[in-house]
Parts: structure tokens; sequence; C-alpha cells
């Protein structure tokens, strides 16, 4: 469901393209792991995605979960919360790990929170927390990269900003994009791990906001993080 309104309610705020590397599969039991920037950009890669056919299985802020209606409905699909800086963190590795054991996909925002900064300028993903790499190693699954770019023109900032983003997309309409990296097999020790991911999605994001013809907040001094 979340997939189909997706699908629906992107088209009514922007003007989203979606792109794909030539060697790119969304194979059954695959990890998603895509940028995180906005409030905005999983509804775009969940339409972006479903547009190539598929709906995976979202691992998400615990507290979503808490918002009427759409908690009900993220537990009726078998999305993953988090609970962030709680032991019980964990748990959602191992729903996860589920997940692709039944061939599902699993989309996962590695960076862990989106940022706090207040303008809609395109920057490079920040540094991965481990738990993408470590559903990788226990699961063995292909990880896909999934770069999104402009979804800080539909929501970023404060409350107020993000509410006025939101309001005045419709009118606005911003140009967005999704670009579905080749999948790669994560190998060596945790850090090298999740510095690969951290690479590949950089790649995708980079190819996207390319496409996008984005001005690149960070360009001026803009070097890999990788």
């Amino acid at each position: 469901m979340l997939s189909r309104i997706a699908d629906i309610l992107v088209p009514a705020v922007g003007r989203l393209a979606v792109t794909a590397d030539a060697r790119a599969e969304l194979a059954p039991g695959s990890i998603l792991a895509a940028n995180h920037t906005s409030l905005a950009d999983p509804a775009i890669v969940l339409a972006a995605l479903r547009r190539l056919g598929v709906s995976p299985v979202v691992v998400a802020a615990a507290g979503l979960w808490r918002v009427p209606v759409l908690g009900r409905a993220l537990a009726r699909e078998g999305h993953i919360p988090v609970i962030r800086n709680d032991r019980r963190a964990s748990d959602s590795l191992d729903l996860a790990a589920k997940a692709l054991e039944q061939g599902r996909l699993v989309l996962i925002y590695a960076e862990g929170g989106i940022p706090s900064r207040a303008d809609a300028g395109e920057e490079p993903p920040r540094a991965f927390r481990s738990g993408l790499a470590r559903l990788a190693l226990r699961t063995g699954a292909p990880v896909v990269p999934v770069g999104q770019a402009g979804a800080r023109r539909v929501t970023s900032g404060n409350p107020a900003k993000q509410l006025a983003g939101v309001v005045t997309a419709p009118l606005r309409r911003p140009g967005l994009h999704v670009h579905v990296g080749a999948p790669l097999t994560l190998t060596g020790d945790s850090a090298t791990r999740t510095a690969q991911a951290h690479t590949a999605v950089t790649a995708a994001w980079r190819t996207a906001a390319d496409l996008l013809g984005c001005s690149l907040a960070a360009r001026r001094d803009f070097k890999d993080t990788d």
C-alpha cells in the first residue's frame, strides 16, 4: 500500500525521473541502500522502485509506528522499526534478515537520519552506520545502491520550512531523480564493507544529481568522503 500511495502522491509534488545502470538488478532477497536527505525521499524512492516493479520492506525509525493509520499500515505490511540508541535496535536486523530469507527486498538508510542543515542543496551521503554491513555479512545478500537527488527541494530545514515546502511543492513541481546502481557483494571487515557500500551509494547519488542538473552545494569543495 505504501508503494502504491507513494506512486500516486510523488507525481503530484514533483517531476520524477528514474534511471538504472546497465547491470542493475533488483533480485529477490537484495538489500537496497539509499542516501537519506529529507523526510520526502522515502516516498520518492518507493515511487521510483514501484516503477521498476518492486515494493520493498522499509527499515525506518520506530517513531513512525506511533503515527495513527500510518503505524498500522507499516505493521500490517511488515516494514521494520528501528529503536535508535536502544539495545533493541539489533532486533531490526533480525527482522530484516528474515525478510531477506523470504525473498523480500529490504530498503535501508545506512546514514541513520537526515541532515539538520536548512538549505535545499545536494551533498554527498554522510558516514554510514555499521548495520548495513552487518546485515549483508549475516545474510550474504547483494547490496543494490540507490541514489536520489531533489528530495530536499520538496521539504528540508526546520519544521515550518518543511511544511511550507510540502504545501508549495505541487505548484513548484521540483525535479526529482532516482538512480539504481549495479549490485555488489560486500567483502572484508566491517569498516571495509561499510566503506564499499558508501562508495557505491555515493556514486549512485552523484549520477542522480548530475542527471537532475543540480547545483551541488558541496561541489565548490567536493571531495569523495569514501
